[in-house]
């Protein structure tokens, strides 16, 4: 492993295709000042884990009801990351919300994307087709995606990066949230671990 690149930990928990658009940007050179060490799912029948292990990336699957409590649950999470000597963590449709004690300890090192453009459609609530449902609801006629630092605060954390996609004529959220993905999300995902990977390595610093 090339101890110059921000070694990263994916979170996944379900079908990773933001976790593929990943490790496409890495092995594309999109994603050059990072590498992905390794997958954790809080989903045993996660297809992201099968994404990681087609592209020979370590995964490991951790379950909150074997660990008992969330505490006991990050606290596992921790260890793997110790072990793994990661420096960013990028949630790549990671359903489970980590706590404050988690998100401070992880300072700007934690990213997500989110399917809309920050402050719209956001915070606790807001995610996978809800937020689709909530912008076609609205009738806003730009939506888009938002890479950003997580703390705290569903969605509060700084932004990265956003990217807007145009709202289509008789759309569904089903069209919306496939057409969101594949132009903004798949693209800005990879851009911002690039980004936060640069500047982990800059200024060489572990967590």
């Amino acid at each position: 492993m090339n101890r110059e690149k921000a070694r990263i930990d994916v979170l996944v928990s379900g079908g990773g295709t933001k976790l593929q658009a990943l490790i496409d940007a890495e092995k594309s050179g999109i994603l050059k000042s990072g590498t992905i060490r390794i997958v954790i799912s809080n989903k045993a029948d996660a297809y992201a884990i099968q994404r990681a292990e087609k592209s020979n990336i370590k995964t490991s699957v951790i379950l909150k009801n074997e660990c008992g409590s969330r505490e006991k649950f990050e606290e596992k999470l921790i260890s793997v990351l110790k072990e793994e000597k990661v420096d960013l963590i990028i949630l790549a449709g990671f359903l489970a919300i980590l706590s404050e004690k988690f998100t401070e300890r992880f300072e700007k090192r934690i990213i997500n994307v989110h399917p809309s453009l920050i402050p719209s459609f956001c915070g606790e609530g807001f995610y996978g087709l809800k937020v689709h449902e909530a912008a076609l609801e609205k009738g806003v006629k730009v939506t888009g995606a938002t890479v950003h630092f997580v703390n705290a605060v569903p969605d509060g954390g700084e932004i990265i990066l956003q990217k807007a996609v145009t709202i289509r004529k008789n759309e569904t959220p089903e069209t919306l949230q496939k057409r969101v993905m594949q132009l903004a999300e798949w693209k800005i995902l990879p851009k911002a671990a690039e980004l936060v990977s640069a500047s982990i390595v800059k200024n060489r610093k572990e967590v």
